[in-house]
This record gives C-alpha cells, sequence and structure tokens, in this order.
C-alpha cells in the first residue's frame, strides 16, 4: 500500500505550529481533568452493568435449553445477541482498551481480561491499542485502513482482487470476530519475509487455542444442554447471535473510520508527533454517530469515536460529557467535527467500497469547519444537561 498524497484542505496544512501546540495543551488538560474525576460513580457503572451483561446472558443460555420451542428460541436468540454485543463492545473492548486500569481492580483489568470473541486478547490490544490507535489512518503503517483486504481510500493503489470487494465485505460483515482474530498477523509483513516463521506459528497457536474454546463453547457445550432433540435449534441461535453482534460491530466500526468526512494521512503527516497534530488526527481522522442513549450503549459508546479516539483511555461512559468541549476547541481553531446519523454514515461507506473497488475515485468532501447551533428553546424534555451527564445517568438506573 502506498502513501496518500498530502491533502492541503487538511487542517493540520493550516494551522501553524503556535496553535497546533496549544490544541495539543487543550485536549490535554481535558483528559486530565476527567481522569482526575474518575470515582465511584463510574466504577459503579462498569461493575452494575459487567452484572447485567453476565445475567442477561446466563438467562438467555436457560432460555435456549427450550430452543426447540419456536418462542424460546426467538426470545433465547435475542437475548443473547444483545448480551454479545454488549460484551463485545460496551464491556471487552473499552476494558481491554485500559478505560477501568484506574480501579486496580484485578478482575476489571486490561491485562487479564478476555473477551467473547475469536480474536486473542493480546493480538487485538496490538493491532489496536498500539498500532490502529497511535497511526490512526496513516496509509501504510495503520492497517485497519482497509483491514489489509479492501480499497477504502483513494490513494491505496489498486489490484484486480478488489473487484471483488463489495462480496467478501459482506463476509466480514457477518464473520467480523474472524476477520479481526486474523488481522494482527500481519499479511503484508508475513509476505516479504519481514516477520519471523516461528512467530507467525506461535501466534496462528494462539488463535486456533481461542477459536477451540469459541467454537466448543457456543456449538458444542451448549447445545448439548438442550439435549437430543433441542441441539440443532441451540447451535442455530447460538449461531445467529454470532453474527447479529458480528454484523452490528461492523458497522459502528466501519460507520466510525470510513464515512467520507474522515480525514488519511500520508507517513510523513503521520510522523509529527507533537502531541496537537496528533490530538488533530485523531480528531479529523474519525466521526461520529447520531442517536440517542440506547444506541450509544449499545455502540459501546464508540458512536462518540472522536471522542475515543481522542482519549482511548477514558472510560467510554465520559465521552458524551466530554464532546461539548471537543466541540468547543474545534468551533474557535476552525476544526470540523464529524458526525452524522447511522443511515448517512453506513451508506457513504458502502458506497465507498463500492466505488473504490474499481479503478480510480477521488476523495469525497470534508466536513466544514464546526459551528454551534443556535441554542436550544427551554422545555427540551429533559435533555443532557452542558455535561452531558443525563446519558449515562439514564443508562445507569436502569441496572441493579
Amino acid at each position: 500500500m502506498t502513501g496518500a498524497p498530502a491533502d492541503m484542505e487538511n487542517p493540520l496544512h493550516r494551522l501553524t505550529d503556535e496553535q497546533i501546540d496549544e490544541i495539543g495543551k487543550e485536549f490535554q488538560a481535558i483528559h486530565d481533568e476527567v481522569y482526575e474525576d474518575l470515582g465511584e460513580r463510574d466504577a459503579v457503572y462498569i461493575r452494575s452493568i459487567i452484572q447485567f451483561h453476565r445475567r442477561l446472558a446466563a438467562l438467555s443460555r436457560v432460555v435456549l435449553m427450550a430452543s426447540r420451542y419456536k418462542p424460546a428460541w426467538v426470545l433465547g436468540t435475542a437475548g443473547l445477541s444483545t448480551a454479545k454485543i454488549i460484551e463485545n463492545m460496551e464491556i471487552g473492548h473499552n476494558v481491554m482498551h485500559g478505560q477501568w486500569d484506574w480501579m486496580n481492580d484485578p478482575y476489571i483489568h486490561s491485562s487479564t481480561w478476555d473477551w467473547d470473541t475469536a480474536s486473542p486478547a493480546s493480538a487485538w490490544k496490538h493491532s489496536h491499542n498500539y498500532v490502529h490507535h497511535t497511526f490512526t489512518n496513516v496509509v501504510g503503517k495503520d492497517h485497519d485502513v482497509g483491514y489489509e483486504i479492501m480499497r477504502v481510500d483513494p490513494s491505496q493503489k489498486w489490484y484486480p482482487h478488489y473487484l471483488l470487494q463489495p462480496f467478501y465485505n459482506v463476509l466480514l460483515m457477518a464473520f467480523f470476530e474472524w476477520g479481526v482474530a486474523v488481522h494482527d498477523l500481519d499479511f503484508e509483513a508475513i509476505r516479504t519475509g519481514k516477520k519471523p516463521k516461528s512467530q507467525v506459528k506461535d501466534e496462528l497457536k494462539e488463535i486456533g487455542r481461542k477459536a477451540r474454546r469459541q467454537i466448543v463453547k457456543d456449538y458444542i457445550a451448549f447445545p448439548a444442554l438442550s439435549g437430543p432433540k433441542g441441539w440443532k435449534a441451540t447451535l442455530a441461535a447460538n449461531f445467529t447471535a454470532n453474527i447479529v453482534r458480528n454484523v452490528w460491530s461492523n458497522a459502528i466500526i466501519f460507520c466510525g473510520h470510513f464515512p467520507d468526512q474522515a480525514y488519511t494521512f500520508t507517513e510523513e503527516e503521520g510522523a509529527d508527533d507533537r502531541p496537537g497534530a496528533w490530538y488533530v488526527r485523531q480528531l479529523i481522522g474519525a466521526a461520529n454517530i447520531d442517536g440517542g442513549p440506547f444506541f450509544h450503549f449499545m455502540s459501546g459508546n464508540l458512536s462518540f469515536q472522536v471522542e475515543h479516539h481522542l482519549y482511548p483511555d477514558l472510560p467510554s461512559s465520559r465521552y458524551q460529557e466530554i464532546a461539548p468541549r471537543v466541540k468547543d476547541i474545534c468551533e474557535r481553531y476552525g476544526l470540523p467535527y464529524n458526525t452524522g446519523p447511522f443511515r448517512r454514515q453506513w451508506g457513504s461507506v458502502q458506497r465507498t467500497l463500492v466505488r473504490l473497488a474499481f479503478p480510480g475515485g477521488k476523495p469525497r468532501k470534508k466536513a466544514p469547519p464546526y459551528e454551534a447551533p443556535a441554542p436550544a428553546v427551554e422545555g427540551n424534555g429533559g435533555a443532557p444537561d452542558g455535561n452531558g451527564r443525563a446519558t449515562t445517568e439514564r443508562v445507569l438506573a436502569s441496572f441493579p
């Protein structure tokens, strides 16, 4: 993959060195202030979410023991799908990011947590936490730009196999956990010989161990509990729940990284290691998805992908209250704040994947500098306050 040509409309090229330094200080100040404020409210939130997930997953598994009856199959599958989404998005992803390490809880810690998906925790933390979040959207360094199999930016060189990407994009949606599982293998490094064969073998063994555990759990052990008359129905329910979780997580992640608004960067731009430059790349290289409290929760708050990329180590439940302060910085420095409804974000991603399956293509128009909307009329029905805490408190109130 070749590096992207410099985009002179990129906000990085019109900010002065002094502005970039000031932006870095302002974003870091927000991080430090929120991190210092973390406490019991946050700990109660994550523990309540984990407890709710475990209860929902267990109840769904019990219901599926009677899966040969259609109502039990539908109810159990819906419950298990929801539980898998919560575990994957709001719990697993965020715990392994280190968002809750400040609690010093050995059970809710990035060094010990493993999630209910085919990807080994150690491999994901390397490919995602380090490679992706360090070199976000730097073409040629961030392997998440197309996941090594798709062309998502016009600067990527076209090859004939990209003609098939609209089709294997659908396969990736359905089996996303397996794509993520092999992502850290780095096929380009294997092809060029940069990764030793011994390391590849070790990583394949780790993937195999995790895959075996997932297959035994979902497709052998739990179906067996349904007995000889129900095991096929339970197996189908577990398979369906995994597909639902995969499609949903794929949609949220792709909407946060590949819509029209997101910028990509050259390796030269990515080499600027000033804090302010890094923050600006995170800001304009990601995109949010508009939605309500339930939508944000079910997305693992990755609907606030901008805030997540700015502050990957802060609890996701804090992103909404951070968002107004991020918007304020965008407005004062003439920076875009990328966001839009799910249908528009997802639609633009799918259009891009189809268009760039063919040669050519041009960068799409980017978002203009952010401008705050006119003040809301009084009597807004309980919208979030200036700190954005209403969403977290409403979600938390739903859990014991």
